[in-house]
């Protein structure tokens, strides 16, 4: 399959074709199937997020004990994740300068 350039919002939960239909933070090639798989991810981290707003109002259970919060957390990961694997070299660059504690997914 051809890779075409795709232009993503994390922050948004976008992946555009278009450089100037909306803001945007990174750069990817990739592949229609790679591009369904972020938007998969991104839909599942939007249930996530749903799910610890309603933990959030629950003061007695702390932040690091809650599994809704650590799937938020991992789905965010996977994101980045993704994203650094499908990325452009300035791409890869940013994402390496985050320091995200990823593990070894993202050093090549």
């Amino acid at each position: 399959m051809e890779k075409r350039r795709y232009y993503v919002s994390i922050q948004s939960r976008n992946i555009m074709l278009n450089q100037g239909d909306a803001a945007y933070e990174l750069e990817i090639d990739a592949t229609r199937e790679e591009v369904d798989k972020l938007t998969l991810l991104f839909n599942e981290w939007e249930a996530a997020d749903e799910k610890t707003f309603f933990r959030a109002h629950i003061p007695v259970i702390p932040y690091h004990h809650d599994s809704e919060n650590d799937m938020y957390d991992y789905l965010l990961k996977q994101i980045y994740n993704t994203v650094y694997q499908l990325g452009t070299d300035q791409t890869k660059q940013h994402i390496s300068s985050m320091n995200l504690q990823m593990g070894s997914e993202t050093e090549q």
